[in-house]
């Protein structure tokens, strides 16, 4: 059984970067080095979420297509194109994208695509904690 954070690490992260680096690549014209040092990944793995190589494909889509989390992101590339830096303030944005897609329960989509055989009693505690706040699921 994958944990929240498992999910979180292995599949949302790496989304959220691939859409912030081809944002900050596209739309604010930033360098694959400077996005591989505001994201913290190197400029290899910048390059693959550009290409569309890393980060789930379909998942990238279900994210832009959630219009909260859509302007969250456009929030955050506005401010990490203009900072050139990844800030205190970049990053309580992104924690707070992280904790919108929790509370949402888009993350509940993302888990059950990854493992189908759910234990529902399980599925439902979790839900409970993630839709009572970030400090109850950790």
């Amino acid at each position: 059984m994958l944990l929240p954070a498992e999910i979180e690490s292995k599949t949302l992260i790496p989304a959220l970067r691939a859409i912030l680096a081809k944002k900050l690549a596209e739309e604010h014209n930033v360098r694959e080095d400077e996005i591989s040092k505001m994201l913290g990944v190197t400029q290899a793995a910048i390059s693959n979420y550009i290409r569309g190589t890393r980060g789930d494909p379909k998942l990238i889509e279900k994210l832009v297509a959630d219009k909260q989390v859509s302007e969250m992101i456009g929030e955050l590339s506005d401010r990490l194109s203009s900072d050139m830096a990844y800030t205190p303030s970049s990053l309580a944005k992104f924690i707070s994208l992280c904790n919108y897609i929790k509370s949402s329960l888009l993350i509940c989509e993302i888990h059950h695509k990854l493992e189908t055989n759910i234990d529902e009693a399980i599925c439902k505690e979790c839900e409970n904690m993630l839709l009572k706040g970030p400090g109850s699921v950790y």
